[in-house]
């Protein structure tokens, strides 16, 4: 059995750091691939709506929508005319009215008014009469304007009806067709990262126990994210939870397989672990019934309370030891050294003479 050193903490972490970094650099690289394949240029609404709706009648709505813009201008133009002209009547009107009030002042002291104030009298309601007619005249062409605006709306609307009715196959086809031109940009995409992703699974299974793992697990850790990235953008969500839930089932389904397997039939550094651990606790590894030796042969402690029982002074001689529960032997004599050792640990205390497993002894013997 050959131990592998672990290494200083700051190597372990930045071993760990740069693994982190690493599956981000593959992502991105990943990403930049992805777009690479996304930038295929798809079908083009216009040119799908050409194929089902009637191009003069699509020019002649332009047509109906500038005269219309026209004919709007033209009733603002004639709204600010008719309101500088209903101003200036009311501004003769008043003058009007001023005068009149000053020729009846005039008349009441019996005198006699300036030739100049007739005549501005009389130029005023010239201006006034005037003033109105134009008034009248811009407000007939006005309510024309309306009504043209009205029958040309009127017109468009039918027209829009009639090209909104052919619109809508051509809306349909658009959307088959970039559905179809999405999912053979996720076919192109996925014939790219399965196989990476594959390659990935592959050599962070294979190579669980090679120096290089981190480097298997970020290229493979990557991979899988872009592809369920991927999966999860162009397929709809009912079928993307099918996927999800199936990676999780199999997932699962192979981390139950292998804890299963591992207690069924434990690999010999897990054993190991586990027989280290127990006779750190001074547990039988295998039942987990106190070792009672040297001095803890007359105390009680538990899993638990294994490091807060105060020990007794005296150590006792070393002699093999036997679990009273299952028999399994804990303590024996070293083949080598002849010193007490742990059976169940790989190398003796005392001269490190390493004792064969079972299996690697059967072999030995074939």
């Amino acid at each position: 059995m050959t131990a592998h050193p672990k290494g200083p903490w700051f190597q372990r972490f930045l071993i760990n750091f740069f693994t982190v970094v690493l599956a981000v650099l593959v992502f991105w690289v990943l990403g930049f691939l992805m777009e690479d394949i996304e930038s295929i240029e798809g079908p083009r609404y216009r040119d799908v709506e050409a194929r089902f709706v009637d191009g003069d009648l699509v020019e002649k709505s332009k047509r109906l929508a500038e005269e219309i813009a026209a004919t709007g201008r033209e009733m603002d133009a004639k709204r600010e005319e008719m309101r500088i002209l209903s101003d200036s009547s009311s501004n003769l009107q008043s003058t009007i009215s001023q005068l009149i009030e000053l020729q009846k002042l005039t008349i009441q002291k019996s005198l006699s008014l300036p030739e100049a104030h007739s005549a501005n009298l009389s130029e005023s309601l010239a201006g006034f009469l005037e003033s109105r007619k134009l008034y009248q005249a811009h407000s007939a062409e006005l309510s024309g304007l309306s009504e043209r605006k009205r029958k040309l709306e009127s017109e468009r609307l039918k027209l829009d009806k009639t090209i909104e009715e052919q619109r809508e196959p051509a809306r349909k086809e658009y959307e088959r067709l970039a559905e179809k031109h999405n999912l053979r940009i996720a076919a192109f995409q996925l014939a790219v990262l399965l196989p990476l992703l594959a390659a990935g699974g592959y050599l962070a299974v294979r190579k669980r126990g090679s120096v290089y793992f981190p480097l298997f697990l970020a290229f493979g850790g990557a991979v899988l994210v872009k592809s369920a990235l991927v999966i999860h953008r162009y397929f709809p969500t009912r079928y993307f939870k099918y996927f999800i839930v199936l990676g999780l089932l199999a997932a699962v389904v192979r981390i139950l397989v292998t804890i299963i397997r591992i207690v069924a039939f434990p690999r010999a550094q897990w054993l190991t672990k586990q027989y280290r651990e127990a006779y750190e606790r001074f547990l039988c590894p295998v039942c987990e019934y106190p070792i009672r030796t040297g001095p803890r042969k007359y105390m009680f402690w538990t899993r638990r309370t294994v490091n807060k029982v105060p020990l007794s002074g005296e150590t006792g001689e070393e002699k093999p030891y036997t679990c009273p529960a299952c028999g399994t032997s804990l303590f024996e004599q070293c083949g080598a050294c002849g010193g007490l050792r742990h059976s169940l640990l790989p190398f003796c205390l005392h001269c490190g003479a390493e004792k064969k497993s079972t299996e690697e002894a059967e072999k030995g013997e074939e």
